[in-house]
């Protein structure tokens, strides 16, 4: 017990560190509208799969979302020939190693990984940043080596930020995000920029767990089955022992 009460308390700070940082925006719930779903299909296809893959996800599994066939192969279908397999990436490795200093990492689960909040909340939080290599940045991920791939939909922002002291270390001077600028605009406003990124967030959902939906209609099937189950339990056991005293 002892021993269990030491590790707990250690875990403490760490479990501390991984709740900071900047406060994520709540993505919509669009798990059910496979309209929204379909358009994350073809953002997500036309702007991801560059350069990420996405192994564990089928072109097939589409059909859950409402697509045939024929209109997979016609609008989504760009990397690979056969409808059954992976969404691989386009990129080379060794080209991604050139252009990134590592291939970049396979989005089959990263919204299970991140949070759907954090992928809504990063992809609408980029800014210009001259400093950075790519010359974009992040709020959600700092100094994050990918650059803005939406960048056409939503134009080009400028970060404003503000000197303040550190509540910790008044000589230490922190900056504190205080808005965005709009430097040009996008083909998209900033109303549907956001449904956009919306939608792209909800078909990553759905990619890191496919069977999701099926599985919370057969938990409510299964749960329904042993309520009855339950009830016909209590009354056998009563009709077994009525008898007895």
């Amino acid at each position: 017990m002892k021993k269990l009460l030491l590790m707990l308390l250690l875990l403490c700070p760490l479990v501390g560190l991984a709740e900071e940082g900047p406060p994520l925006d709540e993505a919509p719930d669009l798990a059910n509208n496979p309209a929204a779903l379909q358009r994350g299909a073809k953002l997500f296809v036309n702007y991801c799969l560059s350069c990420h893959s996405a192994q564990s996800m089928r072109y097939n599994r589409l059909h859950d979302i409402g697509l045939t066939d024929d209109e997979i192969k016609r609008n989504l279908l760009f990397a690979t020939d056969a409808v059954g397999d992976t969404m691989k990436v386009a990129m080379r490795p060794a080209d991604a190693k050139a252009w990134f200093g590592a291939a970049p990492p396979d989005l089959s689960v990263m919204a299970r990984a991140k949070s759907p909040d954090y992928i809504y909340t990063y992809l609408r939080t980029y800014y210009r940043d001259p400093t950075r290599p790519t010359g974009w940045n992040n709020l959600a991920y700092p100094n994050t080596a990918m650059p803005h791939i939406l960048w056409q939909l939503q134009g080009i922002r400028d970060a404003t930020f503000k000197e303040q002291s550190n509540p910790e270390d008044p000589a230490q001077k922190d900056m504190k995000f205080t808005g965005f600028t709009q430097v040009t605009e996008g083909t998209l406003n900033q109303v549907q920029y956001d449904s956009a990124v919306a939608d792209l967030t909800a078909f990553m959902t759905y990619m890191s767990e496919p069977a999701r939906k099926t599985r919370h209609e057969l938990g409510v099937w299964v749960l329904l089955f042993l309520a009855v189950f339950t009830f016909i339990t209590w009354r056998l056991n009563a009709a077994f022992w009525k008898n007895v005293h």
